[in-house]
């Protein structure tokens, strides 16, 4: 394979059409053509770019054969649209959910690997530096013990036509943030929804979760707020960490009681007490950018995608539990 990756996409909509820009920004890619089913939409993105459109994406395939292609179409065409393209020869990063249901997205993990394909799922808010940042200090130990997480994804309602509810459309960014920066297992998700706008599905989910560790997690996620929110609360034995994702800010607030403990001693630790805060300095990057980086850098260097399908199949289980739950009205317990 060359150093440059033939890339296309399918789906230039309001997601779509930033990875088709992306490919054309990034050094290890060249976009070399879309796809859409409105002739209109995928032509005002070719012509922009300028790369032939097609409004059949199995005529493009054939034709052109990229080496790595975006899937962003409504989530009930993953399963069809992803299998064409593994079976064409591609590699394939498709946007979150994975699929719309559980078989779909085992589906579509068996077939890549019996292809040797690669498949990875977009999951763009890994990539913030925010929330990497974050991640980075959790994982050297810095908070001590995990309490709690919280995930608070909230805005107004999206102008883009939905074919799913908020739950399995937002959920599955915040759950997997949830099992990406603490290492840990959601075992079982308690959720209330509401339908106060959209017509078809729930606009509004609060939820709550437990991890394998013992650990909590919150998350409130709606399509009904006049302000855009996005932040992610970690609290543990050593204070407090809080990533505003629309800022790129990362603070840190201190239990002073546990700072002047001895380390090893956490455990006999008593009290919290507030201490200083720290804002930690960002590098601010584009998520896209540096997701599809990390895809094309996997496919050129042979390494595991950095998104697997297996996480986000784990993603996709957990939100369809919380709608599970907030339809019966009781916890899920949730298991692979």
């Amino acid at each position: 394979m060359t150093q440059t990756l033939r890339a296309a996409v399918i789906g230039v909509g309001s997601m779509g059409r930033h990875h088709a820009r992306v490919y054309t920004e990034i050094s290890q890619t060249e976009l070399i053509a879309v796809a859409d089913a409105t002739p209109e939409t995928g032509q005002r993105i070719a012509d922009k770019y300028g790369v032939p459109a097609y409004t059949d994406y199995h005529s493009m395939l054939a034709e052109l054969q990229p080496d790595i292609v975006t899937v962003a179409v409504p989530t009930q065409l993953h399963h069809e649209v992803v299998t064409s393209v593994l079976e064409a020869g591609c590699h394939v990063l498709v946007e979150k959910p994975i699929a719309a249901t559980i078989a779909e997205g085992e589906a579509l993990i068996a077939r890549a690997a019996e292809l040797n394909r690669k498949l990875m799922v977009g999951h763009i808010v890994r990539f913030s530096p925010t929330i990497q940042a974050l991640k980075q200090h959790l994982d050297a130990g810095e908070l001590g013990r995990i309490f709690q997480i919280s995930c608070r994804r909230v805005g107004p309602f999206p102008a883009r036509v939905r074919d799913v509810g908020v739950v399995v459309d937002l959920a599955p960014h915040d759950l997997d943030v949830m099992r990406f920066v603490t290492g840990d297992e959601i075992v079982r998700v308690f959720a209330e929804t509401e339908q106060q706008i959209h017509t078809a599905h729930e606009d509004l989910v609060l939820g709550m979760v437990r991890f394998a560790s013992g650990a909590s997690g919150m998350l409130e996620i709606n399509w009904l707020t006049p302000q855009k929110v996005r932040e992610v609360v970690v609290l543990g034995e050593r204070g407090m960490f809080h990533a505003d994702d629309l800022t790129q800010d990362l603070y840190f607030y201190e239990n002073a009681d546990a700072i002047s403990a001895e380390w090893g001693h956490l455990s006999l630790l008593k009290g919290v007490s507030e201490g200083r805060m720290v804002r930690y300095p960002i590098a601010r990057y584009e998520p896209l950018k540096a997701e599809l980086e990390a895809f094309a850098s996997a496919v050129l260097e042979d390494q595991p995608v950095p998104v697997s399908g297996k996480d986000g199949l784990a993603a996709l289980r957990l939100a369809l539990a919380m709608v599970e739950s907030g339809e019966k009205q009781q916890i899920v317990r949730v298991s692979e």
